[in-house]
């Protein structure tokens, strides 16, 4: 067996290039879990409205926003699901490090596609019961607070921690 890498950038962590990659692989698979099930559960959502009776009386512009969401609810679940095709592809060739990173680009990219479809299935609910004004202000105000929530802070954290670990070198 090979000696476990010390890594200076990663403080109190022995690990082999490997064990690192099982481990974020580990993690990144408990995100997509969580991701996986909300995405689903609203794309079976999104696919039952159009069966109820008010959906007719819905105009151009509604119609439009909703099938727009459709798509984009639909998208998000085949990113976030993605990941285990490339881990079937992957499987057992020792490209573990590869793995991980196509599978964090799909989660990204299906949480940009998810943020998108809920702050405008928001904005298309308040459209409906509100005004389209009203709609599109809350959806741009979710947009917003997903975006301090799942990138700002996140890069915040994350640029804070690195400049810690320069200091400490």
């Amino acid at each position: 067996m090979s000696e476990p890498e010390v890594r200076p950038d990663v403080p109190d962590r022995h690990e082999t290039p490997a064990e690192r990659a099982d481990r974020n692989w580990s993690e990144l698979l408990a995100e997509l879990r969580v991701l996986q099930t909300g995405a689903q559960i609203l794309v079976g959502f999104l696919l039952t409205i159009p069966f109820q009776a008010r959906f007719t009386e819905l105009d151009d512009y509604q119609r439009g926003s909703y099938l727009v969401l459709m798509v984009l609810a639909a998208l998000s679940t085949v990113l976030i699901v993605a990941p285990v095709s490339v881990h079937r592809a992957l499987f057992a060739r020792r490209r573990k490090p590869e793995l991980v990173r196509t599978a964090a680009m799909f989660a990204r990219a299906g949480l940009v596609c998810l943020a998108l479809v809920l702050a405008g299935a928001l904005m298309l609910l308040v459209d409906l019961v509100v005004s389209r004004a009203a709609g599109r202000w809350v959806g741009a105000g979710l947009l917003l607070v997903i975006s301090v929530a799942w990138w700002l802070v996140p890069a915040v954290l994350a640029r804070r921690a690195d400049a810690e670990r320069r200091e400490d070198r």
